[in-house]
């Protein structure tokens, strides 16, 4: 089944990504019919990464120019949150799947990436909100290229100042290998993502939130900074659509094959709960 569902995804994904690229088209040029411009609240909500509805993101990193190379990358993630309270206790369960594409010797290849699911507890720190949780990547990817063949575990911090003109906040990850295949590279890896959304009128907002990443195993890293256009609208149902395009430009790197300028996109759907 596993294989079954791998390869449909393979075949797929020229389809997903022209997909993804429709439904951003569609959802900033459809009439207001049936839906509302959100107010600044009902925006933060739907951009941050805190907010306790079902979520579930189709989004794309695509780099189509590298640093001392002539290779391209692409990343189609499926990513989502979901909220649950086990055990008596407030979580935010976020995974996100790949498929990515990389470079080998003889071209680009294509397969399903590594797992990586976190597990989120939430909290306040007066008006700022706050989640910390441990993650674990499985080695799910198809192919040597599109994944490190590692078990990988660590930490996620989530912090979020929600304002009356957008949010302000961060998310960090780091995770470190701990089993897998002898053949592959030890990892150990960080991740910093600042967040600054700045809402405008009628649902769009002007948004930055590039990934600074550092593998500290090898001493390489990147720091993009990024500046995008999203656009939030309320459908009649509750749902809340999110269509952003955000073009990134690396600033400062070490190490070959750094994105020198990479595009992220996405159409992130959030799910009213039921009560």
């Amino acid at each position: 089944m596993a294989k079954a569902f791998k390869d449909v995804i393979l075949r797929r994904q020229p389809r997903l990504r022209s997909t993804l690229g429709f439904l951003a088209a569609a959802a900033m040029t459809a009439p207001a019919f049936g839906q509302a411009s959100p107010p600044s609240s009902e925006a933060n909500d739907a951009n941050n990464p805190l907010t306790p509805k079902i979520t579930v993101n189709f989004q794309d990193q695509w780099a189509p120019q590298l640093y001392n190379s002539n290779d391209t990358t692409n990343a189609f993630l499926f990513r989502g949150l979901i909220p649950s309270a086990a055990f008596g206790t407030p979580q935010l369960f976020r995974y996100t799947l790949p498929v990515t594409t990389a470079p080998t010797p003889t071209g680009n290849t294509t397969s399903i990436g590594d797992l990586n699911l976190i597990d989120l507890f939430p909290f306040k720190v007066g008006h700022t909100e706050v989640a910390i949780g441990p993650q674990l990547t499985a080695p799910t990817a198809g192919k040597d290229e599109t994944g490190t063949g590692k078990w990988q575990a660590g930490l996620a911090v989530i912090v979020i100042a929600p304002q009356k003109w957008g949010l302000l906040g961060t998310l960090i990850t780091w995770q470190q290998s701990f089993a897998g295949s002898r053949r592959r590279l030890d990892q150990n890896n960080l991740a910093f993502q600042p967040l600054i959304l700045y809402n405008l009128p009628r649902g769009w907002y002007l948004r930055s939130t590039a990934t600074w990443n550092a593998d500290l195993q090898r001493g390489n890293y990147a720091i993009p900074v990024g500046l995008g256009l999203g656009k939030v609208k309320l459908l009649k149902s509750g749902t809340t659509v999110n269509v952003f395009l955000e073009p990134q430009w690396t600033v400062s790197r070490s190490g070959a094959g750094q994105p020198q300028f990479q595009v992220f996109a996405g159409v992130n759907l959030q799910f009213p709960m039921k009560r």
